[in-house]
C-alpha cells in the first residue's frame, strides 16, 4: 500500500504484523479522524510464527491497514524471531522514514517478553537519528521525526499520557480478527494464544483500565521520555479531583 504523496505524519513502527493492532490501532483510528496521515512499518514478515505463513500475514495485514485507514503499510525482510540493532537493520528503517518523512514515530515499549520487541524500540531509536544524518545518501533529503513515544500496552508502567478510542474500539477490534491465521481456535498453538472466544474481553478490559486513568471509557498508553510541556495551565486535560 503505497503512500498517496511521498509523506505521512505518523508512522507506527513494530516488530511483527499485528503487533500495530494490538498496541495502537486505535490511536491510528483516532489521528485519521482528524484528518492526519498514518502508515505502519512491519520489521518482518511473520515466516516464524507458530501460526500462519509470511504470505497468509501479508494478506491480513493488507486488510487490517485498511479497516485502521492508514495511507501505507509496508513490511521489511529483517528475519522474524532475529530483530537485531544492527548497522543493516538501522539503514533498512531510516530509508523508508527519509522517504516518508514522518513527524511522529511510534515504537514498542524498549523493555517486554520478546525480544524482537524490545530491540525494536532501540533499533528503531537508532534509525531515527540515522535518518536524520545529510552524508547517509545523498539521493535522498536526511529527515529526523520531531518526535518518538513508545507503545506500552503491554509494559507494567505508568504511562506519560493516554489516547482516547473510545468511538474507535470495535474498529479496533475489528482489524485485530482480520488476521484469522493468529487469532481463531486451532490446535497450532493452543497454549500459547489467547482463546478467540477471550480476546474481546481482554482488549475492551484493557483498554477500560487505561481510560479510567483519563476519565474516558477506552484508551490506549503511550511513554514519552521528554519531559511534557504547557504554555496554559487552564487548558491541562485531566480533572484532577
Amino acid at each position: 500500500m503505497p503512500a498517496t504523496n511521498s509523506e505521512i505524519d505518523i508512522l507506527a513502527i513494530a516488530a511483527h504484523r499485528d503487533d500495530v493492532e494490538q498496541t495502537c490501532g486505535g490511536t491510528l483510528l483516532a489521528m485519521h479522524a482528524l484528518g492526519l496521515k498514518t502508515g505502519i512499518l512491519d520489521l518482518t514478515q511473520g515466516e516464524s510464527g507458530t501460526r500462519g505463513s509470511a504470505a497468509e500475514r501479508a494478506s491480513e495485514a493488507a486488510e487490517a491497514a485498511r479497516i485502521l485507514h492508514v495511507d501505507t503499510r509496508e513490511a521489511l525482510d529483517i528475519p522474524d524471531g532475529r530483530v537485531e540493532n544492527t548497522h543493516e537493520n538501522r539503514l533498512k528503517i531510516a530509508a523508508v522514514i527519509r522517504r516518508l518523512r514522518p513527524r511522529v514515530v511510534i515504537l514498542p515499549y524498549w523493555q517486554g517478553r520478546h525480544p524482537d520487541h524490545y530491540n525494536s524500540a532501540t533499533l528503531g531509536y537508532e534509525a531515527c537519528f540515522l535518518a536524520g544524518l545529510a552524508k547517509l545518501d545523498p539521493s535522498t533529503p536526511p529527515h529526523r521525526p520531531f518526535k518518538i513515544i513508545y507503545a506500552s500496552l503491554y509494559a507494567d508502567v505508568r504511562p506519560s499520557f493516554v489516547v482516547d478510542i473510545t468511538p474507535y474500539i470495535e474498529t479496533r477490534f475489528e482489524a485485530l480478527m482480520a488476521y484469522r491465521s493468529q487469532y481463531s481456535n486451532q490446535a497450532s498453538g493452543a497454549g500459547l494464544f489467547v482463546p478467540q472466544e477471550e480476546i474481546r474481553e481482554r482488549m475492551t478490559a484493557t483498554a477500560r483500565h487505561y481510560g479510567l486513568l483519563a476519565g474516558v471509557r477506552y484508551a490506549e498508553p503511550f511513554v514519552q521520555k521528554e519531559i511534557g510541556l504547557v504554555a496554559d495551565l487552564m487548558l491541562i486535560p485531566v480533572q484532577s479531583i
